[in-house]
């Protein structure tokens, strides 16, 4: 709808522009595109304190759209010293070549047109009349902002700003070169500066508050905006992002005052409605949210957010969210929306067959909806997995995204397993291992057996603190583990799996090479892995530090310089823990490339745990996972038996069903090789041959 307007500004047609973007301003009024576009035809046309009023009325709608801001800079040319009118500026080109400021404004125009050549030619044709003027700098410095090059644009308008601090073109735009960086502390004190020389000026109120918003100075960006969003007939889009401002001040009550009147006026906006209810929230003022949901249903009873929004308020899958439901369905029959939320009470007071009802009824309206089709499947996993599996895989054909193909193979899978088809299962799983293979951590190495040359255990220090590390092979289950201690309140350190990993020896694989080699001392080792602790969360008190993985070569380090840890390692069935890897991957991303070559490191990896147990090279405890069954309880008391600590669970905790142990039996078939690898260190850790 805003192509006849691009149009007629690329045409130079003003006029025509101009009377476009009236027009559609007029009938979109809450559209900050129609009004920017406005400003644009109206400053092609040289009415500029029009275009910057039009500019005002995008901002008032979208004021924390930084774009806006940067074109309204590029309008404000400084009447005071350019007062010559826009429309004649081809004329005062045309008398005198050397008219400056007549290509500056001509360069700020295409800018704000978008052409960048054009503005370019004019910003080389001022520079040869005055190549030092600090207005130069800001016509390169924008238009190399505008051209994504903001390294440059800090350079050129750095310079500019040093001839010229108080110039406002140069400031407005050396700030948003700034704020394309981030530098959003530069960015501020430029536009706080600005305010110093042109104060009255709204949207420069608004820019200065986002910044102090994007700084988390929130109680400072509230007070920023206050008087704007108090004034008389102020911008709606003003004073709802006000509203956002007080809640992230936490100044609830003044944010309640604010919200409840904007939603009263437009209970349609989600952004205002989402503002209403989390004050109605602070302020406990629930009976008030309900009686402002039930005015704005009324008007708006096809408003599915508003129906969302007075459910919540009940009691999931109490009557009186029934009762929700219900009105929400007779109000929209068949949105989706509606028919989920009645489907999940079904679920959760046990009538899945209703709620599969009603899924396959969302699958008429809308084929391949993710929640309604899982919902089918997994009845059909309990009935007849057969009719799942190939449900799935018509699924798997209708899925475009990658991902989703993905998940679904996943759980194909899984589907397979429960129909008693383990060969199927076993090969849809070694798939998707050997194409994520090349996105994984590469297996560890692992050194070999470390004889008798030991370095000798020191005693434990007196008044030490005490330091847990926790590591489990692929499919030991070492996460439930994790789970429970976390649960528990323990201060587990699970940073070695997250995007900001330490950078300790203990994280890096060379480090076993280097202990080994004697390119890394191991009292260094140490000594760096205790400076790290303080930055990852434990400066004082019991470390519980979870290992992305473990080597024996390690101990040349832990026995002599920290004997005050305790290794705690979960261990299962290895063939268990092969078929567990393979089905549902590792903590450890670790790549599977081939089930045979992972139960050889595996194999590996698990003799060096039985030789660290049988020699009792460390304070250790290995930690029978296939005895303490799915029940999290039992893994706490374990543990608290292993730590002599007590750990307290809060009600509610489950851990996700998986393969029962002794499940490899059924894939003898399909993965007998692999269990062949693991059987030696299977008898070593005493399990069963068969």
């Amino acid at each position: 709808m805003y192509e006849s307007i691009l149009d007629a500004l690329r045409r130079g047609a003003a006029a025509e522009a101009i009377a476009a973007a009236e027009q559609l301003a007029g009938e979109h009024p809450n559209d900050a595109t129609a009004h920017r576009l406005h400003a644009a035809a109206l400053r092609l046309g040289g009415e500029r304190d029009a275009a910057v009023a039009a500019l005002d009325r995008a901002i008032g709608l979208a004021p924390e759209e930084a774009q806006l801001h940067l074109e309204r800079a590029g309008a404000l040319l400084d009447g005071r010293q350019l007062d010559e009118a826009q429309a004649a500026l081809a004329r005062a080109i045309g008398l005198d070549p050397n008219q400056f400021p007549a290509y500056i404004v001509k360069a700020q125009l295409a800018l704000l047109r978008g052409d960048l050549d054009e503005a370019e030619r004019l910003g080389r044709t001022a520079a040869r009349i005055a190549p030092e003027h600090p207005r130069v700098g800001a016509v390169v410095g924008m238009l190399a902002l505008r051209r994504g090059d903001a390294e440059r644009a800090l350079a050129v308008l750095s310079q500019a700003a040093a001839v010229a601090p108080d110039d406002p073109q140069v400031l407005h735009a050396l700030g948003f070169a700034y704020l394309a960086k981030d530098h959003l502390a530069f960015a501020e004190q430029c536009f706080a500066r600005l305010d110093e020389l042109n104060p009255a000026q709204p949207t420069l109120q608004l820019l200065i508050a986002d910044l102090l918003r994007r700084q988390s100075r929130f109680q400072e960006a509230a007070e920023r905006i206050a008087p704007l969003a108090d004034r008389d007939g102020a911008d709606f889009g003003v004073r709802r992002w006000a509203a956002e401002l007080e809640l992230d001040a936490g100044r609830n009550e003044r944010a309640l005052q604010l919200a409840q009147g904007l939603f009263a006026e437009h209970p349609d906006d989600p952004r205002t409605l989402d503002a209403s209810m989390e004050a109605w929230r602070r302020a406990g003022a629930f009976d008030a949210a309900r009686q402002a949901l039930e005015t704005a249903l009324a008007a708006h009873a096809q408003a599915p957010h508003l129906w969302r929004a007075r459910l919540a308020l009940e009691p999931f899958a109490d009557d009186s969210a029934l009762a929700v439901i219900e009105r929400w369905r007779e109000a929209m029959p068949e949105h989706l929306a509606a028919l989920e939320a009645r489907a999940a009470v079904h679920d959760h007071r046990g009538e899945h067959e209703q709620a599969e009802a009603i899924a396959q009824r969302i699958v008429e309206l809308s084929p391949g909806d993710t929640n309604a089709e899982m919902r089918i499947v997994h009845g059909l996993t309990e009935r007849d997995p057969d009719a799942a599996a190939e449900r799935i895989e018509r699924l798997i054909g209708m899925a475009a995204d990658p991902a989703v193909k993905r998940e679904l193979r996943q759980l194909l899978g899984q589907t397979l397993d429960v129909a008693g088809q383990p060969e199927a299962a076993a090969a849809t799983w070694a798939e998707l291992h050997a194409e994520a293979a090349d996105q994984r951590l590469p297996l560890n190495p692992i050194s070999r057996r470390g004889g008798a040359d030991w370095p000798a255990l020191a005693p434990i220090p007196e008044n030490g603190r005490g330091i847990l590390m926790l590591w489990g092979a692929p499919g030991s289950r070492v996460e439930r583990i994790a789970n429970v201690l976390n649960a528990a309140g323990a201060p587990l350190l699970v940073d070695r799996f997250g995007a900001q990993p330490p950078t300790d020896p203990m994280q890096r694989y060379g480090t076993v090479e280097e202990l080994l080699g004697g390119s890394l001392d191991p009292a260094f080792l140490v000594k760096l892995y205790r400076a790290a602790l303080p930055a990852r969360g434990a400066a004082e008190g019991p470390v519980f530090d979870w290992l992305l993985w473990w080597d024996n070569a390690l101990l040349r380090a832990l026995r002599p310089y920290l004997p005050e840890a305790f290794l705690l390692i979960p261990i299962r069935d290895p063939r268990d823990m092969l078929l567990d890897w393979l089905a549902y991957g590792s903590p450890t991303p670790y790549a599977l490339s081939a089930p045979d070559d992972a139960a050889r490191w595996l194999a590996q990896s698990l003799e060096q745990v039985a030789e660290l147990h049988e020699g009792d090279l460390f304070p250790h405890r290995l930690v029978r996972l296939d005895e303490t069954g799915e029940d999290p309880a039992a893994i706490a008391q374990l543990l608290a038996d292993t730590l002599r600590v007590n750990l307290q669970l809060p009600a509610g905790i489950r851990l996700r069903p998986r393969m029962a142990d002794g499940r490899w039996r059924d894939y003898q078939g399909a993965l007998g090789e692999a269990f062949a690898a693991l059987a030696p260190v299977a008898r070593r850790l005493g399990y069963p041959e068969r």
